[in-house]
């Protein structure tokens, strides 16, 4: 059994109750040969809601819920069919399954399997149903960093000069929704977002909008120093107070559509080497995932997608 390389960022996707009362299971979506069924859709929104308990996604009508799911299903799909034209399986051993199971929680304060495996419960998920799940992400992500590693890159220099001309600096806690649009319709799908953020919240319409990994944990990123920002987004960024959104940001693969959850002024840590270090991983992680999201869009493409 193949043993994963965790230099890659542990991206998640998303597993409920039914949305229909009948037991009977269909096909909703062909992924090429692959098929999606009622089942995993309301194994989907399980996964989703266990994911963001923190959100109110109660505000989502049924069909919302199962056009979410569906999305990221479909996804999870596509790289699966892609995957495969690389790996010749996508097994996870047990320490590493665990290990990437407990992180997909971690922002919800899971420390180890056993406290999972009673959250999970109460979602009535069997955690070997994630299984495949995160395998196929965790072998995403390994095809990723090395597809791309090459690629990244970082002006070490000039953020030891930036964190050397000043002891303190801001740190962002910023959520994102990443979107597809051509010009011509741009503004009528920012138009479609903003009204989904003001009836449901930020978090809620990233699960809904945003072709980012972190749609399923509401586009939380979390806590960024600005010295590991790009300097183009920092100035968007600078430009709205905490609680507002800004406008949809060109970036590789898309726009992106970044909130202020929160700020604060922190002191520079004298060990400087070490905050190069951390700085120089959120970048490649970000230089990364964009790589990841541009991939993607290329794979999507040669997919053929049956909505049934």
């Amino acid at each position: 059994m193949k043993k994963i390389n965790f230099t890659a960022i542990i991206l998640f996707l998303l597993f409920l109750p039914d949305f229909s009362k009948s037991n009977e299971n269909k096909i909703l979506v062909k992924v090429n040969n692959e098929i999606i069924t009622t089942i995993d859709i309301n194994n989907e929104i399980s996964f989703l809601k266990s994911l963001n308990s923190f959100n109110n996604l109660e505000s989502f009508s049924q069909s919302e819920l199962i056009e979410s799911a569906k999305k990221s299903l479909i996804k999870e799909k596509v790289k699966e069919i892609y995957l495969y034209k690389v790996f010749k399986n996508l097994d996870l051993n047990d320490d590493d399954f665990n290990k990437i199971l407990v992180s997909a929680y971690s922002r919800i304060k899971i420390k180890n399997i056993e406290e999972l495996k009673i959250y999970l419960s109460k979602f009535s998920i069997n955690p070997e149903n994630l299984r495949k799940k995160l395998a196929i992400n965790a072998f995403w992500n390994e095809l990723i960093v090395k597809k791309y590693s090459n690629n990244v890159k970082i002006n070490r220099d000039e953020i030891k000069n930036e964190l050397l001309n000043s002891s303190m600096q801001t740190e962002f806690n910023i959520s994102e929704i990443l979107f597809m649009a051509d010009k011509d319709e741009l503004s009528q799908k920012y138009s479609l977002i903003k009204n989904s953020i003001r009836d449901k919240g930020f978090n809620n319409s990233a699960i809904i909008f945003s072709k980012s990994d972190t749609s399923s944990n509401g586009g939380l990123i979390g806590w960024v120093k600005e010295s590991s920002i790009n300097k183009k987004i920092l100035e968007e960024i600078n430009s709205i107070n905490v609680g507002e959104f800004s406008k949809p940001i060109l970036v590789p693969g898309g726009f992106l559509i970044l909130r202020i959850n929160d700020k604060r002024q922190i002191e520079k840590i004298e060990q400087i080497d070490d905050e190069i270090n951390s700085i120089v991983e959120f970048k490649r992680i970000d230089q990364l995932n964009r790589f990841s999201n541009i991939l993607f869009q290329k794979v999507e493409k040669d997919i053929i997608i049956n909505e049934l």
